[in-house]
């Protein structure tokens, strides 16, 4: 029962950043997190580097992501100045091929999308960009930080497999969706902030795979809005549970448990799991116990690095939420935005962690 491995698997509560309710923090600290710096002035504007009307096209990237990626929008405005630019390129770019899916009515058309931006990629690359405003803004990034195309590359070709409306078959096909896209779309955070470190980049993937859980988790009310469900079949199976029970609503137990153990596939990519939890943990669980986690990495992985990872708050604010609602999907709260996000955000990259 979901409920009755709760606390065992996942821990006691935690009632969120320590202090953050029991004292207000110095007013020096609330005058900062007001004054987060804006991307277009950083220390080397995109204007002042190339041009008349580059503020534009970068305007247009900042806009688009504080639109459709807020988590993303505010995780980078925290990175260094002179990367922010590069960065909102990047999600951007990530953007306009997450959005092609619910856009287009046939999938002709999304491969024809698809296609443009796999064009759109190479022209980058020699220095001819089409006259749109994230491919502009991608070429200065790829020519100011050297970026790799083949990250570039692997998430285009994944979110051109994935345009089937079909469910993932089992958790390992949505975890490689999550590392081809999320986590390479960290690899190029990474790039950017000049990190090469072999510990980072295994934290990035697996940081990358609990976003693309969660993300399939949270989507679920919107997907079955639309009759779908993209949720792992082999779980949905070990619970006896269909498709139909989550176009429904259900509320029944075994439909928690499916969304537990995804959970707890989550969770266990960012944390460690104390020996003494491992009798509770469920078969999902066990499967991937012996892998490492995120924060296995957390000791080894460049304190210069730990802006690219800030995405961390906004995910395990989440699961803490749906522990509380006792792993119910549909809870009206889960669709609720966290106000006090910013605020977390600035306060762990003042603390330098992740």
């Amino acid at each position: 029962m979901a409920a009755c491995t709760l606390v065992s698997a996942w821990g006691p509560l935690r009632p969120g950043v320590p202090g953050l309710c029991r004292r207000r923090p110095s007013r020096g600290l609330w005058a900062h997190a007001r004054r987060l710096p804006e991307p277009a002035g950083s220390g080397r504007s995109v204007a002042a580097v190339s041009g008349p009307g580059a503020s534009g096209t970068d305007r247009y990237c900042l806009e688009l992501l504080r639109k459709r990626d807020y988590e993303g929008y505010l995780c980078s405005l925290l990175l260094p100045a002179e990367s922010r630019s590069s960065a909102f390129a990047l999600r951007a770019f990530n953007v306009e091929l997450a959005q092609v899916k619910d856009s287009v009515s046939e999938k002709t058309i999304g491969l024809m999308r698809m296609q443009f931006w796999k064009k759109t990629v190479d022209d980058v690359y020699c220095d001819s960009p089409p006259h749109q405003p994230v491919a502009i803004e991608l070429w200065k990034a790829v020519k100011r930080h050297n970026l790799t195309k083949r990250w570039l590359m692997k998430i285009i070709d994944e979110r051109e497999k994935n345009l089937d409306d079909k469910a993932y078959r089992n958790i390992q096909e949505l975890e490689n969706y999550a590392e081809n896209t999320q986590s390479s779309l960290l690899y190029l955070t990474l790039e950017i902030l000049g990190i090469k470190d072999l510990h980072a980049d295994h934290a990035a993937s697996h940081i990358g795979k609990a976003q693309g859980i969660v993300t399939c988790l949270r989507a679920t009310p919107y997907h079955g809005s639309r009759r779908r469900v993209f949720l792992p079949m082999d779980i949905c199976m070990l619970h006896g549970v269909s498709q139909e029970d989550f176009l429904r609503k259900s509320q029944d137990k075994n439909v928690r448990d499916v969304v537990y153990d995804m959970a707890s596939q989550a969770h266990l990519h960012l944390k460690h799991v104390d020996s003494t939890n491992q009798g509770s943990c469920s078969a999902v669980v066990f499967a991937v116990e012996k892998n490492l986690r995120a924060r296995s990495f957390h000791k080894s992985v460049p304190v210069k690095a730990f802006p690219a990872f800030l995405q961390t708050v906004a995910l395990e604010d989440y699961l803490k939420k749906i522990q509380q609602v006792d792993f119910d999907i549909f809870h009206p709260s889960l669709q609720q935005k966290n106000t006090l996000l910013p605020l977390s955000l600035y306060i762990q990259s003042w603390r330098k962690r992740y």
